[in-house]
């Protein structure tokens, strides 16, 4: 079977090792930025098949990296999680396609399960 990839950009450590960790015992293969520019250097490496992208960071915000990503991996299923209060950034993000969001907190597990499902490796 064809390994899958999922890039997790968050500027906050915990929130990156906690992601990471609830997928390494799925078999995908997980890759980490801790900002935009990060995050789309491993996009031209790895073109992964998933990212989960958060809204808000410093230099470029969640929207500014969606905007480069589709230009460089269109087809990629990107999932943002914002904080309640940037719902405005969010109805940007949909203009250019997201999959899904999750508002912070969220679950671990409906955010693994989600992506999961996203990547066809969990039945519905």
């Amino acid at each position: 079977m064809w390994m899958k990839h999922l890039l997790i950009v968050d500027d906050q450590p915990g929130i990156r090792l906690l992601l990471e960790e609830i997928f390494k015992t799925t078999g995908i293969m997980t890759a980490l930025a801790s900002n935009g520019k990060e995050a789309l250097e491993i996009v031209q490496k790895l073109n992964p098949d998933c990212i989960l992208l958060d809204m808000k960071m410093p230099g470029m915000n969640g929207v500014e990296v969606l905007r480069e990503i589709r230009t460089l991996s269109p087809d990629a299923i990107v999932m943002m999680m914002t904080a309640y209060s940037e719902i405005e950034l969010l109805e940007d993000a949909d203009k250019l396609g997201i999959d899904q969001h999750f508002t912070k907190p969220f679950d671990i597990f409906e955010v693994r399960d989600s992506v999961l499902k996203r990547l066809e490796l969990l039945d519905v």
